[in-house]
């Protein structure tokens, strides 16, 4: 069970590159966005839901060898970036998720409230936690560009 633990919290290892392992994590959410192109509306939304909760379950194990959100933990970054683009309208252009990355990086690195507070939940929730609601700060600002712009 450590051997899976690890293997989900980290991306598949992805979590172990040297430079900006969340980075890599949200690139490899967006990656998996273009292999799979049917992950889309609820088919992505249960998706990240049961990577979510695989998620409080894979970081509360790392967790517990390697501390609290250790940079290693990434699957929380993919969740947070497929959640960005759930449910978008499926006309937008592929650029969109381009862009949907770099809005959701930003968010995820300077926490607005409450993204900033769900750190301190305890276990592997509060590793998940944030970056589902910088997921969905993410999701909010790219409708009300596509409603500003379209």
């Amino acid at each position: 069970m450590k051997f899976l633990s690890r293997i989900l919290a980290t991306g598949i290892y992805s979590g172990y590159f040297p430079v900006a392992p969340g980075t890599v994590g949200s690139a490899l959410g967006l990656l998996l966005l273009f292999i799979f192109p049917a992950l889309t509306g609820w088919n992505l939304l249960v998706l990240s839901a049961v990577l979510f909760f695989i998620g409080v379950w894979a970081a509360t194990a790392v967790e517990k060898t390697d501390g609290k959100d250790a940079s290693i933990i990434n699957i929380d970054e993919i969740v947070g970036m497929w959640l960005s683009v759930v449910f978008l309208p499926d006309w937008i252009q592929w650029y969109w998720l381009i862009i949907a990355f770099f809005v959701f990086r930003i968010f995820d690195i300077i926490k607005p409230p409450p993204v900033n507070i769900s750190q301190k939940i305890s276990r592997g929730w509060g590793v998940m936690i944030d970056d589902v609601l910088a997921g969905l700060y993410t999701n909010l600002f790219l409708r009300l560009l596509l409603y500003i712009f379209y």
